[in-house]
Protein backbone atom coordinates (compact mmCIF):
# COMPACT_ATOMS: atom_id res chain seq x y z
CA UNK A 1 0.00 0.00 0.00
CA UNK A 2 2.85 2.65 0.75
CA UNK A 3 4.16 1.55 -2.83
CA UNK A 4 1.58 2.02 -4.53
CA UNK A 5 1.37 5.73 -2.70
CA UNK A 6 4.83 6.73 -3.23
CA UNK A 7 4.08 4.94 -7.06
CA UNK A 8 0.99 7.79 -7.18
CA UNK A 9 3.35 10.81 -5.91
CA UNK A 10 6.03 10.01 -8.78
CA UNK A 11 3.52 9.87 -11.19
CA UNK A 12 2.35 13.34 -10.02
CA UNK A 13 5.94 15.13 -10.55
CA UNK A 14 6.35 13.27 -13.80
CA UNK A 15 3.17 14.21 -15.62
CA UNK A 16 3.35 15.72 -18.83
CA UNK A 17 2.81 19.86 -19.54
CA UNK A 18 -1.02 18.79 -20.69
CA UNK A 19 -1.56 17.04 -17.66
CA UNK A 20 -0.01 19.97 -15.41
CA UNK A 21 -2.40 22.13 -17.17
CA UNK A 22 -5.17 20.14 -16.96
CA UNK A 23 -4.32 19.76 -13.14
CA UNK A 24 -3.55 23.92 -12.68
CA UNK A 25 -7.25 24.09 -14.57
CA UNK A 26 -8.46 22.42 -11.58
CA UNK A 27 -6.61 23.94 -8.99
CA UNK A 28 -8.09 27.21 -10.60
CA UNK A 29 -11.57 26.00 -10.67
CA UNK A 30 -11.73 25.23 -6.92
CA UNK A 31 -10.02 28.45 -6.01
CA UNK A 32 -12.95 30.23 -8.24
CA UNK A 33 -15.53 28.36 -6.39
CA UNK A 34 -14.47 29.28 -3.25
CA UNK A 35 -14.00 33.04 -4.04
CA UNK A 36 -17.16 32.67 -5.65
CA UNK A 37 -18.79 31.24 -2.50
CA UNK A 38 -17.38 33.89 -0.12
CA UNK A 39 -18.73 36.62 -2.48
CA UNK A 40 -22.01 34.97 -2.20
CA UNK A 41 -21.78 35.41 1.76
CA UNK A 42 -20.77 38.97 1.04
CA UNK A 43 -22.97 39.76 -1.26
CA UNK A 44 -26.26 38.48 1.49
CA UNK A 45 -24.83 40.94 3.71
CA UNK A 46 -24.57 43.92 1.70
CA UNK A 47 -26.07 46.14 4.69
CA UNK A 48 -22.98 45.48 6.88
CA UNK A 49 -20.25 45.66 4.07
CA UNK A 50 -21.60 48.54 2.72
CA UNK A 51 -22.57 50.80 5.46
CA UNK A 52 -19.99 49.20 8.44
CA UNK A 53 -16.94 48.38 5.50
CA UNK A 54 -16.99 50.34 2.72
CA UNK A 55 -18.26 53.76 4.00
CA UNK A 56 -16.82 53.34 7.09
CA UNK A 57 -13.64 55.63 6.41
CA UNK A 58 -16.55 58.47 5.15
CA UNK A 59 -17.55 58.36 8.82
CA UNK A 60 -16.30 61.46 11.13
CA UNK A 61 -16.21 58.62 14.49
CA UNK A 62 -14.03 55.85 12.42
CA UNK A 63 -11.45 55.14 14.47
CA UNK A 64 -8.73 56.59 12.88
CA UNK A 65 -10.02 59.67 12.39
CA UNK A 66 -10.27 59.63 16.45
CA UNK A 67 -6.88 58.67 17.31
CA UNK A 68 -5.27 61.08 15.02
CA UNK A 69 -7.78 63.94 16.81
CA UNK A 70 -6.74 62.81 20.02
CA UNK A 71 -2.99 63.00 18.98
CA UNK A 72 -3.24 66.36 16.95
CA UNK A 73 -5.07 67.99 20.06
CA UNK A 74 -2.38 66.69 22.27
CA UNK A 75 -0.07 68.40 19.98
CA UNK A 76 -1.90 71.79 20.38
CA UNK A 77 -3.51 71.56 16.83
CA UNK A 78 -7.30 70.24 15.92
CA UNK A 79 -6.52 68.09 13.11
CA UNK A 80 -8.95 64.89 11.77
CA UNK A 81 -11.15 66.05 14.00
CA UNK A 82 -14.73 65.94 12.35
CA UNK A 83 -18.26 66.38 13.11
CA UNK A 84 -19.54 65.80 9.54
CA UNK A 85 -17.59 65.03 6.48
CA UNK A 86 -17.97 67.67 4.23
CA UNK A 87 -19.12 65.59 0.64
CA UNK A 88 -21.83 63.06 -0.49
CA UNK A 89 -21.94 60.10 -2.90
CA UNK A 90 -24.38 59.89 -5.93
CA UNK A 91 -24.88 57.45 -8.30
CA UNK A 92 -25.09 58.70 -11.53
CA UNK A 93 -25.39 55.23 -13.67
CA UNK A 94 -28.66 53.00 -13.51
CA UNK A 95 -27.15 49.60 -12.95
CA UNK A 96 -24.50 51.50 -10.77
CA UNK A 97 -25.63 50.56 -7.15
CA UNK A 98 -26.18 46.78 -8.26
CA UNK A 99 -22.96 46.76 -10.21
CA UNK A 100 -20.76 48.35 -7.43
CA UNK A 101 -22.55 45.65 -4.69
CA UNK A 102 -21.59 42.44 -7.09
CA UNK A 103 -18.06 43.69 -7.74
CA UNK A 104 -17.60 44.61 -4.19
CA UNK A 105 -18.80 40.96 -2.84
CA UNK A 106 -16.40 39.68 -5.63
CA UNK A 107 -13.41 41.70 -4.20
CA UNK A 108 -14.35 40.57 -0.59
CA UNK A 109 -14.57 37.02 -1.47
CA UNK A 110 -10.84 37.62 -3.25
CA UNK A 111 -9.68 39.09 0.11
CA UNK A 112 -11.60 36.56 2.84
CA UNK A 113 -10.52 33.69 0.20
CA UNK A 114 -6.95 34.45 -0.06
CA UNK A 115 -5.84 31.59 1.91
CA UNK A 116 -7.77 29.38 0.38
CA UNK A 117 -6.19 30.70 -3.20
CA UNK A 118 -2.43 30.35 -2.04
CA UNK A 119 -3.48 26.76 -0.27
CA UNK A 120 -4.51 25.70 -4.04
CA UNK A 121 -1.19 27.02 -5.13
CA UNK A 122 0.41 25.24 -2.63
CA UNK A 123 -0.94 21.77 -3.73
CA UNK A 124 -0.23 22.81 -6.71
CA UNK A 125 3.24 23.60 -6.65
CA UNK A 126 4.42 21.35 -3.40
CA UNK A 127 4.77 17.85 -5.85
CA UNK A 128 7.51 19.55 -7.77
CA UNK A 129 9.51 20.46 -4.28
CA UNK A 130 12.13 18.45 -3.33
CA UNK A 131 11.45 17.31 0.35
CA UNK A 132 13.99 19.72 2.01
CA UNK A 133 12.09 22.40 0.13
CA UNK A 134 8.72 21.55 1.31
CA UNK A 135 10.41 21.43 4.62
CA UNK A 136 11.62 24.49 5.05
CA UNK A 137 8.88 26.38 3.46
CA UNK A 138 6.48 24.75 5.85
CA UNK A 139 4.38 27.87 7.34
CA UNK A 140 4.41 29.59 3.56
CA UNK A 141 0.12 29.79 3.96
CA UNK A 142 -0.10 31.06 7.14
CA UNK A 143 2.82 33.45 6.99
CA UNK A 144 1.74 34.87 3.46
CA UNK A 145 -1.55 35.18 4.30
CA UNK A 146 -0.62 36.89 7.82
CA UNK A 147 1.24 39.51 5.41
CA UNK A 148 -1.63 40.10 3.18
CA UNK A 149 -4.11 40.61 5.75
CA UNK A 150 -2.17 42.95 7.57
CA UNK A 151 -1.46 45.25 4.83
CA UNK A 152 -5.22 44.90 3.89
CA UNK A 153 -5.99 46.32 7.43
CA UNK A 154 -3.15 48.96 6.83
CA UNK A 155 -4.98 49.91 4.07
CA UNK A 156 -8.50 50.26 5.46
CA UNK A 157 -7.27 51.85 8.64
CA UNK A 158 -3.97 54.06 6.73
CA UNK A 159 -4.42 54.27 3.82
CA UNK A 160 -8.04 54.76 2.73
CA UNK A 161 -8.57 57.36 5.85
CA UNK A 162 -5.63 59.51 4.87
CA UNK A 163 -7.21 59.95 0.46
CA UNK A 164 -10.66 59.46 1.85
CA UNK A 165 -9.61 63.06 3.93
CA UNK A 166 -7.37 64.63 1.65
CA UNK A 167 -9.45 64.35 -1.78
CA UNK A 168 -12.43 64.84 0.75
CA UNK A 169 -11.63 68.01 2.12
CA UNK A 170 -10.06 69.16 -0.47
CA UNK A 171 -11.47 72.46 -2.75
CA UNK A 172 -10.69 74.76 -4.98
CA UNK A 173 -13.37 77.45 -4.21
CA UNK A 174 -15.96 77.46 -1.49
CA UNK A 175 -18.49 77.26 -4.00
CA UNK A 176 -17.65 74.17 -5.38
CA UNK A 177 -19.28 71.14 -3.62
CA UNK A 178 -17.87 67.40 -3.38
CA UNK A 179 -20.24 65.02 -4.66
CA UNK A 180 -18.25 61.95 -5.41
CA UNK A 181 -19.59 59.27 -7.23
CA UNK A 182 -20.17 56.15 -5.85
CA UNK A 183 -17.90 53.89 -8.15
CA UNK A 184 -14.88 56.28 -7.99
CA UNK A 185 -15.17 56.35 -3.80
CA UNK A 186 -15.26 52.49 -4.04
CA UNK A 187 -12.16 52.14 -6.16
CA UNK A 188 -10.14 54.34 -4.55
CA UNK A 189 -10.93 52.16 -1.14
CA UNK A 190 -10.70 49.04 -2.69
CA UNK A 191 -6.95 50.23 -4.36
CA UNK A 192 -5.62 51.05 -1.28
CA UNK A 193 -6.47 47.77 0.89
CA UNK A 194 -5.48 45.50 -2.26
CA UNK A 195 -2.25 47.86 -2.76
CA UNK A 196 -1.32 47.09 0.56
CA UNK A 197 -1.84 44.05 0.58
CA UNK A 198 0.48 42.81 -2.00
CA UNK A 199 2.76 45.66 -1.09
CA UNK A 200 3.00 43.55 2.59
CA UNK A 201 4.22 40.57 0.65
CA UNK A 202 7.60 41.68 0.06
CA UNK A 203 9.02 39.74 2.42
CA UNK A 204 7.77 36.20 0.95
CA UNK A 205 8.69 37.88 -2.85
CA UNK A 206 12.16 38.20 -1.58
CA UNK A 207 12.52 34.75 0.32
CA UNK A 208 11.46 32.90 -3.32
CA UNK A 209 13.64 35.04 -5.46
CA UNK A 210 16.15 34.23 -3.16
CA UNK A 211 15.94 30.93 -3.12
CA UNK A 212 15.61 30.55 -6.58
CA UNK A 213 19.07 32.25 -6.90
CA UNK A 214 17.62 35.72 -8.67
CA UNK A 215 18.56 38.02 -5.23
CA UNK A 216 21.01 38.04 -2.44
CA UNK A 217 21.42 40.03 0.76
CA UNK A 218 24.33 41.83 -1.50
CA UNK A 219 22.02 42.73 -4.17
CA UNK A 220 19.26 44.23 -1.69
CA UNK A 221 21.76 46.04 0.21
CA UNK A 222 23.69 47.86 -2.99
CA UNK A 223 19.86 48.84 -4.45
CA UNK A 224 18.40 50.12 -1.11
CA UNK A 225 18.11 53.95 -1.87
CA UNK A 226 16.66 53.35 -5.75
CA UNK A 227 14.29 50.53 -3.36
CA UNK A 228 13.69 53.74 -1.21
CA UNK A 229 12.71 56.35 -4.02
CA UNK A 230 10.32 53.38 -5.21
CA UNK A 231 8.88 52.83 -1.85
CA UNK A 232 8.10 56.56 -2.35
CA UNK A 233 6.75 57.21 -5.55
CA UNK A 234 4.39 53.85 -5.05
CA UNK A 235 3.40 55.58 -1.85
CA UNK A 236 2.61 58.53 -4.09
CA UNK A 237 0.58 56.28 -5.79
CA UNK A 238 -1.58 55.17 -3.83
CA UNK A 239 -1.76 58.32 -1.05
CA UNK A 240 -2.45 61.71 -1.41
CA UNK A 241 -0.16 63.74 -2.22
CA UNK A 242 1.08 65.23 1.03
CA UNK A 243 4.34 64.52 2.50
CA UNK A 244 2.71 63.28 5.41
CA UNK A 245 0.77 60.67 4.21
CA UNK A 246 3.51 59.64 2.01
CA UNK A 247 6.02 59.55 4.93
CA UNK A 248 3.28 57.53 7.38
CA UNK A 249 2.45 54.86 4.20
CA UNK A 250 6.29 54.45 3.64
CA UNK A 251 7.89 53.68 6.93
CA UNK A 252 5.84 50.24 7.43
CA UNK A 253 6.76 49.31 3.70
CA UNK A 254 10.66 50.53 4.66
CA UNK A 255 10.51 48.22 7.25
CA UNK A 256 9.31 45.36 5.39
CA UNK A 257 12.19 45.81 2.94
CA UNK A 258 14.48 45.76 5.91
CA UNK A 259 13.10 42.78 7.12
CA UNK A 260 13.42 40.92 3.63
CA UNK A 261 17.41 41.70 3.36
CA UNK A 262 17.39 39.63 6.56
CA UNK A 263 15.53 36.62 5.37
CA UNK A 264 17.56 36.43 2.45
CA UNK A 265 20.57 36.70 4.66
CA UNK A 266 19.39 33.70 5.91
CA UNK A 267 18.04 31.89 3.14
CA UNK A 268 21.58 32.25 1.80
CA UNK A 269 23.16 30.88 4.77
CA UNK A 270 20.81 28.15 5.10
CA UNK A 271 21.94 27.32 1.30
CA UNK A 272 25.10 27.51 2.08
CA UNK A 273 25.25 25.07 4.99
CA UNK A 274 23.22 22.73 2.81
CA UNK A 275 26.05 22.81 0.01
CA UNK A 276 28.40 21.99 2.53
CA UNK A 277 27.05 19.46 3.77
CA UNK A 278 26.05 17.82 0.94
CA UNK A 279 29.81 18.27 -0.67
CA UNK A 280 31.39 16.11 2.59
Amino acid sequence: MKNHKKENKDTKTDMSFLEHLEELRWHLLRSTMAVLILALVAFLFKGFIFDNIIFGPSHPDFPTYRAFCKISQSLGMNSFCFEEMPFRFQNLNMMGQFSAHIWTSIYAGIILGFPYILYELWRFIAPGLKKSERRSSRGFIFVASLLFFLGVLFGYYMVAPLSVTFFGTYQVSATVINDFELGSYIAMVRTSVLASGIMFELPIIVYILTKIGLLTPEILRKYRKIAIVLILALSAIITPPDVASQVIVSIPIVILYEVSIFISKIVVKKEKREADERSK
